[in-house]
């Protein structure tokens, strides 16, 4: 009886161990997943407004549908996605230009625009990209040889352009005209001296031949001049940053050939400034 006993404790005892060693064998309850981390936001480019004339063909002009492009606008479009600036484009009054630019309606004016002694006291320009030369243009047919003989004679310019300021500049051509006549784009002027009621005009060159070379026969360029320039792209005079960031951009569009490409483009052949 007694071994019958000793043999039912045992068998008790070693269950209760079986049981006892399950228990610790249960493995913990897995952890709950790790949330997903969030992306990070795509970075939005920042915005940048320049100002141009859109009357100013091959530069900044609106196409047949009424889509502003051109030289300028290209390069500034390609110069803005090196930077990360989107860039839009706002057609202005090009005689208030600097109005427009430190009244902060605008952040770049990036339209043919000339560097000169007296912008730069308003605006911040790059390094020179393009040079140009003031032209006169007169139609095929007129007897006007050379400045000299624009002596009494109606001649048009385009108000607050540095056309303005070459014939400031030339004094024996300025005393001897007779009328200056502004306009607020050079294609109104063009029209006006088609029409006979102006005997000259004077343009930027770059701009000049390219209007003439869409009409041949119908107008001619003198062979005297009133003088080079450069262009540059302009800025509010705090914004030396923006103005380092856009002449480094440049400079590579023009070692990686982006640059020469657009000039091509538009004009056939490379004519960027290096």
């Amino acid at each position: 009886m007694k071994k019958r006993l000793s043999f039912l404790a045992a068998a008790l005892l070693a269950s209760a161990l079986l049981m006892a060693c399950g228990k610790q064998e249960t493995s913990a309850p897995a952890a709950a997943p790790a949330p997903a981390a969030t992306p990070a936001p795509t970075p939005v480019a920042a915005p940048i407004v320049i100002g141009l004339d859109d009357h100013f063909p091959p530069m900044g002009f609106r196409d047949d549908k009424n889509e502003i492009v051109g030289f300028d606008v290209d390069l500034a479009r390609e110069a803005g996605k090196r930077l990360g600036l989107d860039v839009t484009f706002k057609p202005i009054d090009w005689s208030a230009k600097e109005a427009e630019l430190n009244g902060k309606r605008i952040d770049v004016l990036w339209n043919g625009l000339t560097i000169t002694d007296e912008r730069k006291v308003n605006i911040l320009f790059t390094k020179p990209y393009l040079e140009n030369r003031q032209i006169v243009i007169v139609i095929e047919s007129s007897p006007i040889q050379a400045k000299a003989e624009l002596a009494g004679k109606t001649v048009g310019v385009q108000d607050g352009s540095s056309a303005v300021d070459a014939i400031d500049k030339d004094l024996e051509t300025a005393k001897v005209i007779g009328e200056l006549k502004r306009f607020s784009d050079n294609v109104t002027a063009l029209m006006d001296l088609s029409a006979g009621r102006l005997d000259a005009i004077v343009m930027d060159e770059i701009v000049g031949r390219y209007y003439t070379a869409k009409k041949p026969g119908e107008y001619r360029v003198l062979g005297e001049d009133l003088g080079a320039e450069e262009y540059g792209v302009g800025m509010r005079k705090a914004d030396t940053e923006l103005m380092g960031k856009i002449d480094q951009a440049l400079d590579d569009m023009k070692a990686d050939g982006s640059a020469a490409a657009i000039s091509e483009k538009w004009f056939g052949k490379d004519i960027l400034k290096r």
